[in-house]
């Protein structure tokens, strides 16, 4: 027996490949509340259009209850040989009202109602990932606070540079995140048109109102283009696009974890509940939460690259290639989710071990910026000759096994006679970050004012 949705034009039944390769029902029934409303929203302005009776209307309007409720109770039984969520519902209808569940189809196709949905889900997604973003966002800053003058080695090429404070290295992840949560807004306002009333590419002749069904599904306007209503997918693009530098970013702070966390470095103590044991080695403290974390951004950009295969070379309008569009957007979506869950209460519970921080903040010459700085500032040296000097006084501490601030002034003077026992004053990782007090710089002066400035405006979203 043909599909009786669309079959009327077929002799035969699809074969069974030509049914499981089809149907999208498997995945695409998570669109079922965004049908239902989009459904909602369309017999309401055919019935205020009189292009459907009142009676009709009130009719679909009950029945789409009905069945929301039986899908969101786990009654609903939905059948491969509907293929996906759109005639799946509407049979149900059928079987609920008869022959008036047929008249909510008017004036759409599966082309505009799915792009419909499909936008639809992507902005309630959009608005669970930037709440969970800010969430993150919030722990960040309530520990960058806390730890404002907390000092830590800073790192280029993973070798130490300059010490900072750990509050300061928090900071850094708000910035990205802030930047995160920008683009999924961005995101959100571009895909904000409704494609609903394009029906299959053209148009159509009856008299509806796209601008009312785009206004009661909370869209800023209808899609301008009938064409492009149906066959653009960028909105999924983008947002896969914000999802995958977000990923990025909490795969960077996931691999920080991971390293700082080791024994080797031992910057930070895990918490039990987003660490595991090992199967034979019962010393071992598995960071596995974070290493999923960074595993997972993996998926996210897979996502991004499989839709930009799929929708590389497509004609316009519509093609069946579009149904592959979803699977790979919930997966990202699920997963972002879990990360930003994860990292959430993973950040919460992490506590430094700020003995370790100071003693490594100390090593590798990272007050040698301190010293040029001042050969330029207290004796007029030009940078670069600075530069010079210092990388000097590097060799010999290196030579002599010590540190900058072990060398003796006498050291220090038969490399530069302009040293004077001022030098010292800079030395130390102490005073090397309370001098960072440029505007974004680590002085835990500012790392505190700009922590209690972003719990402030994170209280406010």
């Amino acid at each position: 027996m043909s599909n009786r949705m669309w079959g009327g034009r077929f002799g035969d039944s699809p074969d069974d490949i030509m049914e499981e390769i089809n149907a999208s029902i498997g995945f695409d029934q998570r669109l079922f509340a965004q049908d239902i409303r989009g459904s909602r929203a369309h017999c309401e302005m055919l019935a205020a259009q009189g292009i459907i009776s009142d009676d009709d209307a009130a009719a679909i309007l009950g029945a789409l209850t009905q069945v929301e409720v039986e899908i969101e109770t786990g009654e609903f039984s939905f059948s491969r040989a509907l293929e996906d969520i759109h005639l799946n519902i509407e049979a149900r209808l059928t079987d609920i009202i008869g022959p008036a569940a047929g008249r909510l189809h008017t004036a759409r196709s599966r082309n505009d109602q799915v792009a419909t949905d499909f936008r639809l889900f992507v902005r309630d997604s959009l608005d669970h990932l930037t709440a969970q973003t800010t969430a993150l966002m919030s722990v960040l800053a309530e520990h960058a606070e806390t730890h404002a003058a907390l000092i830590m080695p800073g790192f280029t090429h993973l070798q130490t540079a300059q010490p900072v404070t750990y509050g300061h290295h928090l900071l850094a992840y708000i910035e990205m995140l802030s930047r995160d949560r920008g683009r999924f807004a961005d995101a959100r306002a571009r895909l904000n048109q409704s494609p609903l009333g394009a029906a299959a590419l053209a148009g159509t002749s009856f008299p509806i109102d796209r601008h009312a069904t785009a206004s009661a599904l909370g869209f800023d306007a209808p899609t301008a283009n009938s064409i492009d209503s149906v066959s653009a997918r960028d909105f999924a693009l983008e947002a896969l696009s914000a999802m995958s530098i977000c990923a990025t970013h909490l795969s960077r702070l996931a691999e920080e974890i991971v390293i700082f966390a080791s024994p080797d470095f031992g910057f930070l103590e895990l918490p039990d509940a987003f660490s595991t044991g090992s199967s034979i080695m019962p010393q071992k403290r598995n960071p596995d939460a974070a290493e999923l974390v960074r595993a997972k951004s993996g998926r996210i950009i897979g996502a991004l690259t499989g839709l930009f295969v799929v929708m590389k070379g497509l004609p316009l309008a519509y093609s069946k290639d579009m149904q592959e569009d979803k699977e790979g957007v919930f997966n990202a979506l699920d997963s972002l989710s879990l990360c930003l869950a994860a990292m959430t209460g993973m950040m919460e519970k992490l506590t430094p071990v700020p003995e370790r921080m100071l003693t490594a903040a100390g090593k590798g010459f990272s007050t040698a910026t301190d010293l040029a700085d001042w050969l330029v500032r207290k004796a007029d040296v030009p940078f670069r000759d600075a530069h010079h000097i210092t990388g000097a006084l590097v060799a010999l501490a290196e030579k002599n096994g010590c540190d900058l601030a072990d060398l003796t002034l006498a050291d220090m003077q038969n490399v530069d006679a302009r040293i004077t026992d001022d030098v010292f004053s800079v030395l130390s990782v102490e005073n090397s970050v309370a001098s960072r007090t440029s505007f974004g710089g680590t002085a835990p002066e500012n790392v505190r004012a700009a922590a209690q400035s972003w719990r402030a405006a994170l209280k406010n979203v």
